[in-house]
């Protein structure tokens, strides 16, 4: 199965949490968007393996997601390794994404970075036919995908891009609010936790806010390329 966009994250609600707009934008323009997310989260604080996996088919459905399959890394160890960089490496090869997108490779949780790590050696190292990977007892074969974008977590980044979520804002909020274990429930008694403020809630609308506003828009969401990026002026040009 061929996918347009392939999405990496370290762990369940990682990619809701930043660029759940951006893929129900994707889904619903018609595109094929898959997810892998590295861990199930069994460190988390709050809910279990268990229910965190419940959570996040119900999520996939929000977003609209072709496929999201999960590599059971460990959680709080994913760090760069060839073992690791080459099970990424098969899924790209498997979906053969024309997009990728991963952590922004500075954040505060270190399983961020090393997933950022990870999908950059990825990215090169699938475009090598040396590189020797199987799936379902056969050699796959040599692909490498167009871009690599990163998608911001904790800490900020200057955007080369910014998509316009005003109009999948509050599908967004309804794919991280999937997640029900981890995020602001007055009725929990788990303890509380860096996500799990009711504050934090309000911080993902007030970036969101803050980067609509960049471009004149009611949402966005920010995103980093280390290439430089093709703008089509003659095509904007035309739409307006």
């Amino acid at each position: 199965m061929k996918l347009d966009v392939l999405i990496f994250a370290a762990h369940p609600d990682d990619a809701e949490l930043s660029m759940g707009g951006t893929i129900i934008k994707l889904t619903k323009a018609g595109l094929s968007v898959g997810l892998i997310d590295l861990t199930r989260g069994e460190l988390g604080t709050r809910g279990t393996p268990e229910i965190r996996e419940a959570e996040a088919e119900e999520a996939s459905k929000i977003l609209g997601l072709t496929i999201r399959e999960n590599l059971n890394l460990p959680d709080g160890k994913i760090k760069m390794n060839e073992e690791a960089m080459l099970k990424v490496v098969s899924m790209i090869r498997k979906f053969k994404p024309k997009i990728l997108f991963a952590p922004y490779f500075n954040d505060r949780h270190p399983d961020h970075i090393g997933t950022s790590q990870i999908v950059k050696e990825a990215m090169f190292f699938t475009g090598l036919p040396k590189i020797i990977t199987f799936e379902a007892g056969k050699n796959q074969s040599a692909y490498r995908p167009l871009k690599l974008f990163y998608f911001m977590q904790t800490y900020q980044f200057e955007p080369k891009f910014i998509v316009d979520i005003s109009d999948a804002f509050e599908d967004k909020m309804k794919s991280v609010l999937a997640f029900g274990t981890q995020f602001y429930n007055p009725e929990s008694k788990e303890p509380e936790t860096f996500i799990s403020q009711p504050k934090f809630i309000k911080y993902l609308e007030a970036r969101a806010l803050a980067y609509g506003f960049q471009i004149g828009k009611g949402y966005g969401e920010p995103f980093f390329c280390e290439e430089e990026i093709e703008l089509d002026l003659i095509n904007m040009l035309n739409k307006v």
